[in-house]
């Protein structure tokens, strides 16, 4: 998967985003400038969340949908069932569901996606777990970085919200800089971006770090199918990444 910058392809087609957090779903569609979103949680299923979404939403008009998933997704459908939602994720029909077409990524990767400027970057999500995708030189490459063994657990288990309560802020914002110096040390990278709804609790970033935005999930999310639009006519992808309008960024 290539990054890219949102085109014309957008004029033509109207792309509902929906980017699923284990604390809220938040929805934007092209054309509107306020998410509007709903709890989240370890019940939530995929009919609660379609249910909830078709209800959020009844009043905007749109042709497909992106999904940001915080879970594995291949071959734009999930792959295993999520550490921190209900169960019945991976057999789920979404195109079905909402009777347009879908296209489904890592949640993570559509955040990278929509902050991706050049060269080889890294994004890490620091939420109710810990996301994270990298992107070489325009290409997008998930990563489940989050359940790697460290110390005594994983990454996730040490820098997702069950980790800061245990740790405490002081803690765990320590290890948060300790672990993002191992990353920059084992890849060769031009940028990283630290983003999800927790990077608001560090009090500074580690060295050659970036604060990524939520509201970029949302332009992730229109990439997917800007770029496909861009596929099929022949042109050519490009990255860059303007940012978003003030009046869209949220924070979880």
């Amino acid at each position: 998967m290539e990054a890219g910058t949102p085109g014309r392809a957008r004029e033509f087609m109207r792309v509902l985003v929906i980017d699923i957090g284990g604390n809220s779903v938040k929805a934007l569609v092209a054309g509107e400038a306020e998410p509007r979103k709903f709890p989240s949680g370890p019940h939530l299923t995929p009919r609660q969340m379609v249910s909830a979404v078709l209800k959020l939403t009844e009043d905007w008009h749109y042709d497909a949908v992106s999904i940001g998933f915080p879970g594995r997704v291949r071959d734009n459908h999930v792959a295993s069932e999520p550490v921190n939602l209900g169960p019945g994720w991976v057999h789920y029909d979404f195109a079905k569901a909402f009777g347009r077409p879908v296209k489904m990524i890592n949640d993570a990767a559509m955040q990278a996606l929509g902050s991706y400027r050049t060269g080889n970057m890294l994004f890490l999500g620091l939420g109710t777990g810990l996301g994270s995708a990298l992107i070489v030189e325009g290409n997008m490459m998930p990563m489940e970085l989050g359940h790697l063994l460290y110390k005594d657990g994983t990454y996730e288990t040490y820098l997702g919200l069950k980790g800061l309560k245990r740790l405490g802020i002081t803690k765990w914002r320590d290890c948060v800089h300790q672990v993002v110096v191992r990353f920059i040390s084992a890849l060769e990278l031009d940028d990283v971006v630290i983003g999800g709804g927790n990077v608001t609790k560090l009090d500074k970033l580690p060295p050659g770090c970036r604060a990524g935005d939520n509201a970029l999930a949302f332009r992730g999310g229109f990439l997917l199918w800007d770029m496909d639009n861009r596929r099929k006519s022949g042109a050519r992808v490009t990255a860059s990444s303007p940012s978003p309008s003030s009046s869209s960024r949220r924070k979880n």
